[in-house]
């Protein structure tokens, strides 16, 4: 990798070590990953969850969000389809956001945790995308 004007060659040089696109790939999904198997393990706790946001029916929703999670994972970690399972885990995250994180809704300390909540998780969406973009330019390439 030719380093930009910008970015010092010790950093470009870590940027092109071989492991570090499939490492950040398990780390950006590390939460779905988590918790498709938590889920999965749990279904009951799963069902209770996705009732407690309003979801329903809340069996469906769970067994929607363990595939969404461990199948999206396993295309983005693995390169196929990477569009698809990233556009899942941002879809599903989405839905997380508007019904977990409802900031509009609330006051005081609980609005505050919210509203981060909610804006830690637009930036894992826009991370879902840029791994979507990278996998299409690669595709490209």
């Amino acid at each position: 990798m030719r380093a930009n004007r910008d970015t010092p060659g010790w950093i470009a040089a870590i940027l092109s070590w071989p492991l570090l696109l499939p490492i950040s790939k398990v780390a950006l999904v590390s939460a779905f990953l988590i918790g498709g198997i938590q889920k999965l393990v749990d279904f009951p706790a799963a069902v209770a969850e996705q009732a407690h946001f309003g979801l329903q029916p809340a069996w469906l929703w769970a067994a929607a969000a363990i595939i969404v999670e461990l199948g999206g994972s396993a295309l983005v970690i693995f390169g196929r389809l990477v569009w698809l399972g990233a556009g899942g885990l941002g879809v599903l995250t989405a839905v997380a956001m508007l019904t977990a994180n409802d900031f509009w809704a609330k006051t005081g300390h609980d609005r505050f945790l919210a509203i981060n909540a909610f804006f830690e998780h637009l930036g894992l969406i826009a991370g879902l995308m840029l791994v979507s973009i990278l996998s299409l330019r690669k595709q490209d390439a």
